[in-house]
């Protein structure tokens, strides 16, 4: 009875161990399973994912090319009316004498061009008798001056400088006191 009670317990130990292992292999399938399909959503969210920042990046280098070829129209139409005058003012200039009408036509013209430049942000330099600055000023020369005050500032602008959007566009060529 020993033995068969032993064998049944045998048999009813290796039933359980397999049972164990059929359960943990369940387990594990179920597991890997979970994990494939885990894998295979992240894989579907990757693949989304890059394609959406591929169409951003296309889409963005093709706004930033448009943006270039179509930053000067803004200023370009600002100033086809002064072209439009310098035009009539050369029209009109062949016929006249009066030297007053030419240059006041002028003083129009240029005003004009001043003003549509300064809307777009334009800013000339007052370099005149201010201190000379690397960070704005170019020296074409020093010229020896007898005043003392004069001595490191600018005496002379050769080359008017201009800010845009208060940063410097073009420094201003100077002629510097010594």
């Amino acid at each position: 009875m020993k033995k068969e009670k032993t064998a049944e317990s045998k048999k009813s130990k290796k039933a359980k161990t397999k049972k164990k292992e059929a359960s943990t292999e369940t387990v594990e399938n179920e597991e890997v399973l979970k994990l494939q399909q885990e894998k295979n959503e992240f894989q579907e969210k990757f693949i989304r994912l890059y394609s959406e920042f591929e169409n951003y990046r296309k889409r963005t280098a093709k706004e930033k090319l448009d943006t270039i070829n179509n930053a000067s129209k803004d200023l370009i139409a600002d100033l086809l009316p002064v072209l439009d005058d310098f035009e009539r003012a050369i029209r009109n200039n062949k016929d006249s004498d009066d030297s007053n009408a030419i240059k006041e036509g002028f003083n129009l013209i240029y005003n004009k061009f001043l003003q549509s430049m300064q809307s777009k942000g334009l800013k000339p330099m007052d370099s005149i008798n201010t201190p000379f600055d690397v960070d704005l000023h170019e020296a074409i020369t020093n010229i020896p001056t007898t005043d003392d005050d004069m001595k490191g500032k600018v005496v002379d602008v050769v080359e008017k400088g201009y800010y845009l959007n208060d940063k410097v566009l073009r420094f201003a060529k100077v002629v510097v006191g010594q």
